[in-house]
């Protein structure tokens, strides 16, 4: 399995949906999530890991940054 660089986890107000980016390289990954507003980081940084894996990548839970 190749290996991620990293990950972004944001909050988009407007759509009410947290907003996750892997970066693989140059290449980014972009997908919505619909949990809410008030989920832990430690969650969000799971499903960021859960996703990469998805895509066919790892992604080191330590490499993903959670913005409220």
């Amino acid at each position: 399995m190749l290996q991620a660089n990293s990950a972004k986890v944001d909050w988009n107000p407007e759509k009410k949906q947290w907003h996750v980016e892997i970066a693989i390289g140059g290449e980014v990954i972009k997908r919505w999530v619909k949990n809410p507003h008030e989920t832990g980081d430690d969650s969000l940084r799971s499903v960021a890991v859960e996703m990469a894996k998805d895509e066919g990548y790892e992604l080191d839970a330590g490499h993903v940054t959670v913005v409220r």
